[in-house]
């Protein structure tokens, strides 16, 4: 596809700066907010783990987790350690633009905290996941998983 083509798909809402790529707009525009690839993964092991009883993004959970356990009040969030900063992975921050993705992180971080707080608040357990974790140990996630839900 030429860049003129691609160039004509975008719509700017004025959140993000332009990049100097059009190629950039694409591979951002094709991240997912629900339903990605380290959520597919935990949810396909839990499922043949047997685990049943949650919903998907459940907007009567404060916060909307990822999944919710409704019945035993626990809530799991799936983190893209880009997006939400692993603590563990500690990526770099993109040399273009800089400013506008520290301030897009520290948003992030301070939205995740809110929601987990505001789930604690009304007397649920959260549990965050993060990518990396999935990728080098999926099974302790799920242990872990079952704990919370054995409490």
């Amino acid at each position: 596809m030429k860049e003129n083509s691609l160039e004509k798909r975008f719509i700017r809402d004025g959140r993000a700066p332009i990049p100097k790529k059009i190629a950039t707009s694409w591979v951002m525009s094709a991240n997912r907010s629900k339903n990605t690839k380290p959520e597919l993964v935990f949810r396909k092991s839990i499922w043949s783990m047997g685990i049943r009883g949650y919903r998907l993004h459940w907007k009567k959970t404060p916060g909307q987790p990822d999944i919710a356990f409704p019945s035993k009040r626990v809530a799991v969030f799936i983190n893209g350690c880009f997006w939400h900063r692993c603590p563990k992975c500690r990526l770099p921050i993109p040399k273009m633009n800089s400013n506008f993705w520290s301030e897009k992180f520290k948003k992030n971080i301070e939205r995740d905290k809110s929601k987990i707080s505001l789930l604690k608040k009304n007397e649920w357990k959260v549990l965050v996941v993060w990518e990396c974790e999935l990728r080098d140990n999926l099974k302790a996630c799920v242990d872990e998983l079952k704990l919370y839900l054995s409490n």
